[in-house]
């Protein structure tokens, strides 16, 4: 089979990212040819596709009047549509998946894969398809859902999108832009969302998701190592991941300075441009990966998320609990499925730090038998999320309903 896989970034900015090539090398892995489609980067992965590439500047690295250059291609990008028309021509493929989409290639894709007869697939992992500034949170950092009945102006109103005006608009009228004239819905066969809560939660806002939604949770398959964990021999906690608002750093950082333990903090991103305000015992490392992050994670006493938005999966708990380190996580989004209290982690309240603080300390109260009962349960927890095998399986099913989907809905079209 030729898959197309479709993304804004060739480099690893996020979860979105690390999914994104995670299923690139599995279906090359099982022998399927697979082709890219994403913007161009100085930060790119080389890639045989590249001359399909976009060349569209990220809208928040660049100035005003850019910004405002580039505003029509924002909504609809017309390279776009031209450059994968191209491709489409060229390699042929079967079937596109779709990860991220919005604001760089834009819905001017859509109309394309669907006069050639592509079956569409969109993994779903945040919120864009309901939500305009993506996150459920206003310009104060406060969980919103005012869009519900799809009034977008309140992503104006209440700055949402990093409180600013400008940008929030940008994302409301993108919104309203879609939901005109380029509805997903339409033109996507089938929607792969990463956790039960992100499906429940786009159910309450559009019943279609019903007929064309499945839920496959992400999985992992580029951490070498897999075994027991022994007691560490500095017991410190460690967050790693983007530095940003929703990501409930102040609140961690308050809960260690306050009990006076070690924390380190692993990634980049908007926040801490500047060490003010951070006591001795919180560590900023920058941002690593590969092997040196991995003996981060499999090092560290617990591993701690303390997300205050919804958080539609998290690649951290599953990497931290694979490699025999337990999590303690924000009880929000689908942090909950993924981490069984007093088992394989512990949960408390978001954006609570008193509570954290409690939990931080039940944490430290533990026993070293106790704790290594508990590392060997995160090591269990993991092997349902590691299990390639299973996880390709499912989605050659999903693939293989939006293909009988695409080819019935051209039947209709066709007797019409």
């Amino acid at each position: 089979m030729k898959v197309l896989q479709i993304n804004k970034y060739h480099y690893v900015k996020g979860g979105t990212e690390t999914v994104f090539f995670s299923t690139i090398r599995l279906l090359e892995k099982k022998g399927h040819e697979v082709h890219r489609f994403c913007l161009k980067d100085a930060n790119n992965l080389p890639c045989n596709d590249e001359i399909y590439f976009v060349d569209y500047p990220e809208m928040s690295s660049v100035g005003f009047f850019q910004k405002f250059k580039n505003s029509l291609s924002f909504f609809y990008n017309r390279d776009s549509k031209r450059k994968i028309e191209q491709l489409i021509k060229d390699v042929k493929p079967d079937i596109a998946h779709i990860h991220l989409l919005f604001n760089g290639i834009s819905v001017s894709i859509l109309p394309v894969l669907k006069k050639y007869n592509i079956p569409v697939v969109m993994s779903v992992h945040d919120y864009r398809l309901i939500c305009p500034a993506y996150l459920f949170l206003d310009g104060d950092n406060q969980m919103c859902e005012r869009c519900y009945r799809k009034t977008y102006l309140n992503c104006i109103r209440y700055k949402c999108h990093n409180k600013s005006r400008f940008s929030s608009a940008m994302l409301a009228l993108d919104m309203y832009f879609r939901n005109i004239f380029f509805p997903v819905s339409k033109y996507v066969n089938q929607f792969i969302f990463v956790s039960r809560f992100t499906y429940s939660k786009h159910l309450s806002f559009n019943k279609v998701f019903l007929e064309k939604g499945c839920v496959l949770p992400n999985f992992i398959d580029n951490i070498s190592t897999h075994s027991n964990k022994l007691y560490p021999e500095e017991k410190y906690y460690l967050y790693y991941g983007r530095l940003s608002r929703e990501k409930g750093l102040l609140t961690l950082i308050r809960a260690c300075q306050k009990l006076n333990v070690k924390l380190k903090i692993a990634g980049k991103g908007p926040l801490f441009e500047s060490k003010d305000n951070i006591d001795a015992n919180v560590e900023l490392l920058g941002f690593k990966s590969g092997e040196e992050l991995y003996e981060l994670v499999k090092n560290a006493y617990f591993v701690v998320v303390p997300s205050e938005w919804y958080e539609t999966f998290g690649l951290t708990v599953i990497e931290s609990l694979f490699l025999g380190t337990p999590v303690i996580g924000a009880k929000i989004g689908a942090i909950p499925e993924l981490i069984e209290d007093n088992k394989d982690g512990f949960l408390f309240e978001p954006g609570n730090m008193e509570n954290l603080s409690q939990t931080i300390i039940k944490a430290n109260s533990l026993s070293s038998e106790e704790y290594l009962r508990m590392s060997e349960s995160a090591l269990l927890k993991s092997q349902l999320y590691s299990d390639s095998f299973l996880y390709y399986n499912d989605l050659m099913k999903i693939y293989e309903k939006a293909i009988t989907g695409c080819q019935n809905s051209h039947l209709i079209h066709e007797k019409n």
